[in-house]
């Protein structure tokens, strides 16, 4: 059973860490600085009551002058302190934000590489950036606001009891009827908008991350936003909810502003009917004074703590967003890891589901790379290929049956042995924004120039470096600086080879190459596979008609194994495959058919 979670404004503190007291102090201030606000308030009473009181000889009146002075020094001391609160709170604010972004960012690297394959890349940026964000506003000013509102009360409630109880009852009539109407609109249907509120936030931001990338896609064929549903319909959702939230605060909010500054109506009558049948009607008019200050003041204790509430439950919501993906369980390490006593690879009745998956993904695999060989997997697209390819560096675990590097499960290895075990190239190829050099170098951070260039060279990166005047130290995604999907995936291949890892796992590696490039890539994959235990996934047959052994694979089964040979052979799947790629390799545009 999960432990009870902890209230945003515990957890936002303890990721303060140091600087958890430095907020605590500035509430504290903040809370010292409302006590001290009120003293002004006070001394105007002591002055209306001396004037009053001797009336109409005003020069007579005491005192005065140093209430004045009293209350401006108060005065001054409460922004002082309150400055001092802010100042506090804000370097807390800001250095717990960032911890947020670097414990989700941390934790992030060791959760399941499956999760982030899984996972648009916006929804993340949403959850980690702008959730630490939004609890900056609550922590800065939010938080030490709601002390203040806090403490105000009750010193006012005894203010409010100390000159005049009968005029403090009607100054605190409407502040609890107000409180009533904020628990109104804070509460029902509301309460959970803000869970609403960031689930469209996020869902917007993810739609428009892929909108975006698809832009050349919609230009291209002239289309408009409306045909990326998705994205319009995250935009007509957050429409939705937003409008609906705001025309459902409209009514409570409406009565919340009118109560609340509608203490007037009775205080003022009430007051002057109180003055004429009072004995001392002069002291009870300066009461009245004190009461039509005082009362503001009350009133924007109570707006203070409706912006904090409303503060507080978007920290609620950004920390619980936050969470979701700190409570994503990283992938269990050995405490005794074994070291691999070779580079075979194998899957041993391996079945796996993908997280909230229903249909498994693989049914009882298994299949042996012996060391130094190349076996390749093809099939029908959702055949289960790439979940294999995933499952040897470890992108998931799986649930039934082993996947073994020589000899030793994956599981039992320490991450650091199977990375460097294992070298990947995906259809999908990433690079960072930096320079070519960074780029290829991120296999061996430690690499020399020559051994980059040389891997370059080996990956037939030669022509992309001579086409840029800064060769190896062109910074990809600057100044116009883009590469194809076929030069990317060649740089890709230099940072494979660069890191010279034994077993190789190439997962459609020319899906998005055209002829020339792939000839190139081709070539490359000579250089990075020569001597290695190779596991190949490809749709152009051309590609794997070498390989030592050949894998179909079929609704997460293996239909058929064999050589490119014994597979013809057996006029099956794969002889079907064949004819199938041998007719689209001969298809022509023109007047007839394929020739």
């Amino acid at each position: 059973m999960k432990q009870k979670k902890e209230n945003s404004i515990a957890k936002l503190l303890t990721y303060a860490g140091g600087h958890k007291k430095l907020t605590i102090f500035g509430c504290a201030l903040s809370g010292i600085s409302a006590l001290l606000s009120m003293v002004p308030y006070i001394c105007i009473w002591f002055v209306a009551r001396g004037v009053f009181a001797v009336m109409p000889d005003y020069w007579r009146a005491q005192g005065l002058v140093r209430y004045g002075w009293t209350a401006l020094w108060f005065a001054l001391g409460s922004a002082g302190i309150y400055f001092a609160a802010l100042m506090c709170t804000h370097l807390a604010a800001f250095r717990t934000a960032k911890n947020m972004r670097r414990e989700a960012a941390k934790h992030l690297v060791d959760v399941p590489l499956g999760y982030l394959n899984t996972s648009q890349s916006g929804k993340l940026r949403k959850q980690i950036d702008d959730n630490a964000g939004m609890t900056e506003q609550m922590l800065a000013h939010e938080l030490p606001d709601l002390v203040g509102a806090v403490v105000t009360p009750v010193a006012a409630i005894i203010l409010l009891f100390v000159f005049d109880w009968r005029m403090g009852i009607l100054c605190l009539l409407p502040l609890i009827l107000s409180v009533y109407l904020l628990m109104r609109m804070m509460g029902g249907n509301n309460a959970a908008f803000f869970s609403r509120y960031q689930k469209a936030i996020e869902d917007l931001s993810a739609e428009a991350t892929e909108y975006v990338r698809g832009i050349p896609v919609v230009k291209v064929f002239q289309q408009t936003v409306y045909s990326f549903k998705s994205f319009y319909s995250s935009i007509m959702s957050y429409s939705k909810l937003a409008t609906d939230y705001s025309m459902g605060c409209g009514k409570p909010m409406t009565a919340f502003t009118t109560v609340l500054n509608g203490t007037f109506l009775l205080l003022i009558p009430a007051g002057m009917l109180l003055c004429r049948a009072a004995f001392d009607g002069w002291a009870v008019l300066a009461d009245l004074v004190f009461y039509i200050l005082f009362t503001p003041l009350c009133s924007m204790m109570m707006s203070r703590i409706m912006y904090a509430s409303q503060a507080t439950m978007e920290a609620d919501e950004a920390v619980r967003r936050l969470d979701e993906i700190m409570d994503v369980e990283p992938l269990p390490q050995s405490n005794r890891p074994r070291q691999a006593q070779g580079t075979d690879v194998e899957l041993r009745h391996v079945s796996f589901t993908y997280p909230e998956a229903d249909i498994p993904a693989l049914t009882d695999v298994s299949l042996r790379v012996p060391a130094g060989k190349t076996v390749a997997l093809v099939g029908p697209s959702g055949g289960g290929k790439s979940t294999v390819a995933s499952l040897i560096p470890r992108f998931f675990d799986v649930q039934q049956g082993n996947v073994l590097i020589g000899g030793v499960d994956v599981r039992a290895m320490a991450t650091e042995e199977l990375m460097g075990k294992v070298s990947f190239v995906f259809q999908d190829t990433r690079l960072f924004k930096a320079s070519l050099l960074e780029n290829i170098r991120a296999a061996r951070p430690e690499a020399a120039l020559d051994q980059v260039l040389a891997a370059a060279h080996a990956a037939q990166c030669d022509d992309i470096l001579e086409k840029f005047p800064e060769g190896l130290n062109t910074v990809v995604g600057t100044g116009g600086v883009y590469l194809s999907g076929g030069e990317q995936q060649r740089i890709a291949l230099a940072r494979a080879i660069l890191k010279d890892a034994p077993i190789v796992v190439l997962d459609e590696a020319t899906a998005f190459a055209d002829p020339e490039n792939e000839l190139l890539i081709q070539k490359a994959f000579e250089t990075l596979t020569r001597g290695k235990t190779v596991l190949m996934i490809a749709h152009r047959l051309s590609t794997v008609q070498n390989a030592d052994e050949i894998l179909v694979m079929s609704d997460g089964r293996v239909a058929e194994r064999g050589n490119h040979e014994a597979l013809l052979r057996r006029e099956g799947v794969y002889a079907a495959m064949w004819r199938d790629y041998q007719t689209s390799a001969r298809w022509k545009v023109g007047k007839g058919a394929a020739i």
